[in-house]
């Protein structure tokens, strides 16, 4: 239950791995159906976020619609919502109030700030989040004001946490004399704290503030982003000592290799705009694939920065079965694998997200075992649109 991206996700992954996937929709549907790119009235994100989903539709205002998906909850594993902290309550089906008819129902909930605190009620996208969680902040050129990647990393990042979470208590759920379900409490803000590795040791234990530092990162030497000749850029971490040896004599620079004032990384750091000038200089005098075919000849960490179009033609991807083809109206579109890679119990994809409501029978039937006249009395009030 919930829409947009963080919710969803969850079960797009949950899906992908083999759970049975109900969304419940509201009648016009969740709104990334209309967002963005669309094909035949439909978004062609959401043909990837809706794969494998059943798809329900109720309205969640009207009682019936909510007596209708307390009775689906009553059946489930896991419950995911993303709605804002407490409407699930006043609906009358919070984790509380559904407890003592399922307890063993793991819920799962996403929200910006999380249930409890005092900003638990304040909006949260993830574009608000992703600044009060500190990536922001660290992220763009010093000075200038902090870049955003152009996706929804809050929501996306807080759905691997919810999975990973939902996971996490099946697995204490399965446990000898236990059987009991718990709540998975997902905050977006959290979500993105989480990765922001060692900046609260380092404010206080030494009160420093990690900066954003554009395309470098802050204490380790070098490793930074260059333009070739050609116009393209590529990355090269050569922050190991070794590394650094090799990659300053294949940049034709033998003296700084065996300097031993660059010997370690807190050397670099101290020669850090000298290193980059010199690297700047040396691809800026070759093609990006030079660069990299030097480089990876000697072991040296390097990379190309790559588009999709990039992405969909490289063998490495290809190799790893990085995209997946579903039919859309007779024609067909790729759309990403999702990861992680199991050995022996790997995720697919059965379907594409389909049409609004497109599986209201099977599950009503199948599962609530209404029949066509209770349906058609949901369709005349609009429960199930």
């Amino acid at each position: 239950m919930g829409q947009l991206l963080a919710g969803p996700f969850t079960g797009t992954i949950l899906g992908y791995f083999g759970a049975e996937v109900i969304k419940v929709e509201p009648p016009g549907g969740d709104p990334v159906r209309g967002w963005r790119l669309l094909h035949n009235g439909t978004s062609l994100w959401y043909r990837s976020l809706g794969r494998n989903k059943k798809s329900v539709t109720l309205d969640l205002k009207s009682e019936r619609g909510r007596e209708l998906a307390l009775q689906l909850m009553d059946t489930a594993d896991v419950v995911v919502e993303n709605f804002r902290p407490g409407l699930m309550e006043t609906w009358g089906l919070g984790p509380d109030q559904v407890k003592a008819r399922n307890p063993g129902l793991v819920y799962a909930r996403i929200s910006g700030y999380g249930q409890t605190g005092p900003y638990a009620g304040k909006p949260g996208y993830a574009s608000v989040t992703e600044g009060f969680g500190g990536f922001r902040h660290v992220n763009g050129n010093p000075g200038e004001a902090p870049v955003r990647p152009n996706i929804s990393l809050g929501d996306t990042v807080a759905a691997i946490h919810a999975a990973l979470g939902i996971a996490l208590a099946l697995i204490q759920r399965s446990k000898p004399n236990s059987g009991k379900g718990q709540v998975v409490d997902v905050a977006l803000y959290e979500s993105i704290f989480n990765l922001m590795e060692g900046v609260v040791p380092e404010f206080d234990g030494a009160g420093a503030v990690r900066e954003p530092s554009g395309t470098t990162i802050t204490g380790i030497v070098p490793t930074n982003t260059y333009r070739c000749s050609d116009d393209k850029y590529v990355i090269i971490g050569g922050n190991g000592d070794s590394i650094f040896k090799r990659l300053m004599t294949v940049a034709g620079r033998a003296d700084m290799a065996d300097n031993p004032a660059m010997a370690d990384n807190a050397g670099r750091v101290l020669h850090e705009a000298e290193i980059d000038e010199v690297l700047g200089l040396w691809c800026a005098g070759n093609s990006s694939t030079q660069i990299c075919q030097m480089l990876e000849n000697e072991r040296v960490p390097v990379g190309p920065i790559y588009s999709v179009e990039d992405m969909m033609e490289d063998p490495q991807y290809i190799a790893r079965e990085m995209f997946e083809c579903v039919e859309i109206d007779g024609e067909p579109l790729k759309i990403p694998a999702i990861l992680p890679k199991l050995e022996s119990t790997p995720g697919r994809t059965d379907w594409p997200g389909g049409e609004v409501g497109s599986h209201n029978d099977e599950i009503l039937r199948g599962i609530l075992q209404l029949d066509e006249a209770q349906l058609e009395q949901l369709r005349r009030d609009g429960v199930v649109g």
